[in-house]
């Protein structure tokens, strides 16, 4: 404490200089009220020493600490050193030293006015309150979300707070949930912005002492999506993968984001509980297994923040080796011409509903075939028309159930299609046969020309 606590006399002398203050108030005017504040802040928990700082704006020789708007001082202090402000001291918070407190000054023969109001609450009293987010913690721009804190004790009354927010604690009265079947209170959000993202808490209390709050719940991330443009996710090798194979996906954004943040979707619901970030952008998942198969997104930020992109549009990882292998074959064969029409048959001895066709070597995802007839055996036909010189490749085929569509089964044996592109042989033959036939025409004319010039020798 910046100053001594003060004895009797002290205090007598310091109300009298109140009842001075009165009258110079009528005579002089009264000096500007002081400010207050709480180190290290107005919510203590339990047991944690606080600071209450009370500062003038004038040379000060006392300080006054007022509690819950009362007339008797609860602490003075008189300053030992030329000083503007002081400090009253609560070595450990107790539920006895929460209330509402103010402070006032003196100086010469004059009392100022009493600070503004500061309110000083203990937490940690009671039992945590649950706290939880509905559709979820993660909201995309523009949406509303719920946040529910609720308790199983005998509080009546929860205060929602925002953790480094210049807003006060709100506070809802609990109400019965019959289908929960606890006391809850909701607390709306929303149309969700960039300011909302932060962390939150929630306590309880009790209306006949409302000062002293429980333990804070569990913390709650509040993330904002849908602020930035949408990065891009990849696969380093491909979206199709083999138990065994490393697995590494990459996002891909705008230069000046530090913070990525990789998701999977599960179940029906697309929304991710949570977002960890990261500063890298590529995510490695190790050895893949079937557990990996699924769908991806990846979202950008900036370090520290809430706030986050657009997801990516979902990347499906494939995972092959669940089922027996199918067979692959061309028809009308494996090779021809550049330009005809080639089916490629997939075909399975087991029940399947989706075929996969892929070419070795490529990033891009297989072509799918969804059948509605899923009776054994069963065959799907991709029709290459027409094909090209870029289908000289070599391709596999998969099978997968709608039910798991991210399990597929072992690769086929691999199938090469060679394309001949008779068109640049006939251009090739055509350009030789003009060749040629320039030269023949160089021929005849320097033989009719020295015919001529014989001819005209002899005439002469």
């Amino acid at each position: 404490m910046a100053g001594s606590t003060t004895t009797p006399t002290l205090t007598v002398l310091l109300c009298l200089g109140l009842c001075w203050g009165l009258w110079d108030h009528i005579q002089a005017g009264v000096p500007p009220k002081p400010s207050i504040w709480a180190d290290p802040g107005p919510i203590i928990s339990k047991g944690i020493p606080v600071t209450i700082w009370c500062q003038g704006s004038l040379q000060v020789d006392g300080y006054i600490l007022y509690k819950n708007r009362g007339f008797e001082p609860w602490m003075t202090s008189i300053l030992e050193t030329s000083n503007n402000k002081t400090g009253f001291s609560i070595q450990s918070m107790r539920s006895q030293n929460a209330g509402l407190y103010q402070c006032a000054y003196s100086t010469g023969d004059m009392v100022s006015e009493r600070s503004e109001p500061l309110l000083l609450v203990v937490t940690g009293m009671y039992r945590a309150p649950f706290f939880s987010a509905q559709p979820g913690p993660v909201v995309n721009s523009g949406e509303n979300v719920s946040l529910l804190c609720s308790s199983q004790s005998t509080l009546d009354t929860v205060h929602l707070l925002k953790e480094e927010g210049p807003e006060p604690a709100q506070q809802r009265k609990l109400e019965w949930n019959s289908y929960a079947r606890r006391w809850q209170a909701v607390f709306s959000v929303g149309p969700v912005g960039s300011t909302h993202g932060g962390t939150y808490r929630c306590y309880g209390s009790s209306s006949s002492n409302p000062n002293v709050w429980s333990q804070p719940s569990v913390p709650l991330h509040l993330e904002v999506t849908g602020v930035y443009r949408e990065p891009s996710l990849s696969a380093k090798l491909g979206p199709l993968m083999l138990p065994g194979d490393n697995l590494t996906l990459q996002c891909h954004s705008e230069p000046g984001f530090d913070r990525f943040a990789l998701t999977k979707d599960e179940g029906l619901n697309p929304h991710p509980q949570s977002l960890h970030g990261q500063h890298s952008p590529n995510f490695p998942l190790g050895p893949v297994n079937l557990n990996h198969g699924g769908q991806y997104r990846c979202y950008s930020g900036h370090n520290l923040s809430y706030v986050w992109s657009t997801p990516s549009t979902p990347l499906d990882i494939l995972i092959a080796g669940m089922y027996r292998k199918p067979s692959l074959s061309a028809q009308p064969g494996p090779s021809g011409p550049w330009g005809v029409n080639m089916t490629l048959q997939c075909r399975s001895e087991e029940r399947a509903d989706t075929f996969h066709l892929h070419r070795e070597g490529s990033l891009d995802p297989p072509q799918q075939l969804h059948l509605k007839d899923t009776a054994a055996p069963s065959q799907a036909n991709f029709t290459i028309n027409p094909v090209t010189w870029g289908h000289n490749r070599t391709y596999r085929c998969y099978t997968s159930h709608s039910s798991s569509p991210f399990q597929l089964s072992q690769p086929s044996d691999p199938l090469e299609l060679l394309v001949s592109d008779y068109t640049v042989v006939n251009l090739i033959r055509l350009g030789v046969s003009g060749l040629i036939l320039v030269v023949l025409g160089v021929l005849l004319f320097e033989a009719w020309h020295s015919w001529r010039r014989l001819h005209n020798a002899a005439s002469s």
